[in-house]
């Protein structure tokens, strides 16, 4: 299912992304999906402000969670067509487990909000290598879901927003490679 990940590097190298539509069961247990929460905040965190934080979404919230971004959509977009509320409903029920991440930003602080905003990508990043760790596979999904207030309003209020919800299973079928950058492209080297 997956390539080898007997070392830190291998695992590292071989972590992808699963289309959530395509996670299936068996998904981790609520035990598991604390566990990847715990290592998602091992991330660096300048001031030590957790400026994230994780809501996992149980499996019977889901259709809650549908009605959330539906109603949320239907009130912005009035004239919504059925296929788009149809993809809206399909996006939270995606992959046996759901976890929200919210960017949680403490404007009062002197660490800029950028950095803290980084600091949740980063725990998004860590979040999706400990599902790999532990033998699933995970996608990571903003769309318009993630930039509705509505919507997070659901899980907490401003200044927080969501960074993206991090759906986790097992694949249903192999996992593609994607086209990777050239190393050479994206890295240089400065000399002064």
């Amino acid at each position: 299912m997956f390539n080898d990940r007997s070392t830190p590097l291998s695992l590292l190298s071989s972590r992808r992304s699963g289309k959530p539509r395509d996670l299936v069961a068996p998904g981790p247990d609520v035990a598991a999906l604390e566990q990847m929460c715990a290592i998602a905040a091992r991330t660096p965190d300048h001031g030590k402000l957790a400026p994230w934080r994780f809501v996992i979404v149980a499996p019977e919230a889901r259709a809650a969670l549908a009605k959330v971004i539906t109603d949320a959509f239907r009130a912005e977009r009035p004239e919504a067509r059925r296929i788009e509320i149809e993809a809206l409903e399909q996006f939270a029920h995606q992959a046996p487990a759901l976890v929200v991440v919210l960017s949680s930003p403490r404007p009062e602080s002197h660490i800029p909000v950028w950095e803290q905003e980084l600091s949740a990508g980063a725990a998004c990043m860590n979040l999706l290598h400990a599902a790999h760790a532990m033998g699933f596979a995970g996608g990571w999904l903003t769309g318009w879901a993630a930039f509705s207030d509505r919507v997070r309003d659901a899980f907490g209020a401003a200044p927080e927003r969501i960074a993206g919800f991090v759906f986790i299973g097992t694949p249903g079928k192999p996992l593609e490679e994607r086209p990777r950058p050239d190393t050479g492209a994206v890295t240089s080297h400065w000399h002064g």
